[in-house]
């Protein structure tokens, strides 16, 4: 299937002062296949190694860093011919080994001519562990699950994908059955390529649910073997198993109260930026003031805590296909919960946007999220269906004089007054 992030991998593979890659983002979004991948379309030959239970290349990076021996030893392990501009070499599970980490450097100062990428699930735990950083001497590109416009490409429907990002086209109102159709099936099988290959080749939802749960079990593996202290491993699960619950309520900061009874911050904070680390939760920041920088009114005691993949949240749920794409009264209050999760997706692929929400303190109302361009900062609402009362998007713009904002909802494009109704599956579409 096709992946957006080829492009930025040309560009990187283009570039006149090309550093070595950093490839981030979490197990099974698709990293390993993606480099392989692009090695296969883009270069002579691929030198692929995975570090993890590798004693030899282990030994190898740890003994030195003379880069002409490194390469000699990857060429043996790999059996590949390693030849400036033309091969691909990629380390993957590099946190595995943090001597190949810092290696990176040396490869930046003293081979730029050859092509290294490297990948690790668990890199950003490791960084935090102490592992050396090669800070300046890398680029770095972050890997999420497919998008919907990759989906909707995915299910075979490449016209129709085009014109996700025409938020305008006539189009969207024409075949707008088939895009709500397409959003509520993304909804349910997310956009981990296993689940989506599997619906592909099988067309059975069961089957999506099921290889959803193996991924949740696996990840949940990676608590068990990676995190050394009992009491911490049983407070990750703990956070982990609430996102559901946390995102189902009206309002969705996060409660360590809901947790269990009595639960402060300073319990959880360690297990709650470990799994920001990994790549399975996103931390969307409150903002004392809707002010530019964003950043600088960043409130760090109140956030919303979102699953890596709406899929899996949908998985974790226990959410039947039928509740998704049927619809029922027991759906109808966490519909809005897959909804926020979907949007904010959707703007961390973008990769543009740090979105951020605001809430006052004295009022149930809250803004779903703020993101900034440029000297803009642009309120947005998300609407899970097409009922589109709500006083709190209103209210706040009128109170801090705003002059736009957007609502995602089921409703057609529509442009009045301050705000801009977009409708959800356009929601990529709003960077054009």
């Amino acid at each position: 299937m096709e992946r957006t992030i080829f492009k930025d991998l040309l560009k990187w593979k283009n570039k006149a002062k090309r550093k070595p890659l950093i490839l981030q983002g979490a197990r099974q979004v698709g990293k390993t296949w993606a480099m392989k991948e692009f090695g296969a379309r883009y270069y002579e030959n691929t030198a692929y190694v995975n570090l993890d239970n590798n004693p030899a290349m282990k030994a190898s990076f740890e003994r030195d860093s003379d880069i002409s021996r490194i390469l000699e030893d990857i060429s043996i392990e790999t059996g590949v011919q390693i030849i400036p501009d033309k091969t691909l070499i990629i380390l993957d599970e590099v946190q595995e080994v943090p001597t190949a980490l810092s290696a990176l450097k040396y490869f930046y100062e003293n081979a730029p001519e050859y092509h290294i990428m490297v990948a690790g699930s668990l890199l950003g735990v490791a960084i935090h562990k102490g592992v050396s950083f090669p800070v300046g001497k890398v680029n770095i590109l972050r890997m999420y699950p497919l998008s919907f416009g990759e989906f909707v490409r995915a299910m075979g429907e490449d016209t129709l994908s085009k014109f996700i990002y025409d938020i305008q086209s006539d189009k969207n109102v024409t075949f707008r059955d088939k895009y709500s159709d397409l959003l509520k099936k993304y909804y349910f099988i997310g956009g981990m390529p296993e689940a989506i290959q599997s619906y592909i080749d099988e067309g059975d939802l069961d089957e999506v649910r099921q290889i959803q749960n193996e991924i949740l079990a696996l990840y949940e593996n990676d608590f068990s073997k990676h995190i050394e202290k009992k009491s911490e491993l049983e407070r990750t699960r703990m956070v982990w198993n609430s996102l559901p619950m946390q995102l189902s309520k009206e309002n969705k900061k996060f409660f360590f109260g809901k947790i269990k009874k009595g639960g402060r911050s300073a319990e959880f904070e360690v297990s709650i930026q470990w799994l920001v680390d990994c790549g399975l939760a996103h931390k969307v920041f409150c903002v004392s003031k809707p002010g530019v920088p964003l950043k600088s009114y960043t409130e760090f005691s109140a956030f919303k805590l979102f699953a890596a993949d709406v899929g899996l949240l949908a998985a974790m749920s226990g959410l039947d296909a039928r509740s998704i794409l049927e619809g029922n009264r027991i759906f109808t209050e966490f519909k809005g919960a897959l909804a926020e999760q979907y949007v904010l997706q959707e703007l961390m692929v973008m990769g543009e946007y740090t979105p951020y929400y605001y809430s006052n303190e004295k009022s149930k109302n809250e803004i779903d999220f703020l993101i900034q361009d440029g000297k803009d900062v642009i309120p947005i609402e998300v609407k899970a269906e097409e009922n589109l009362k709500s006083k709190s998007l209103r209210a706040f713009v009128e109170k801090f004089k705003f002059e736009k904002a957007i609502r995602f909802s089921m409703n057609n494009y529509r442009k009045q007054d301050y705000l801009t109704n977009i409708p959800l599956w356009n929601v990529e579409g709003i960077k054009t």
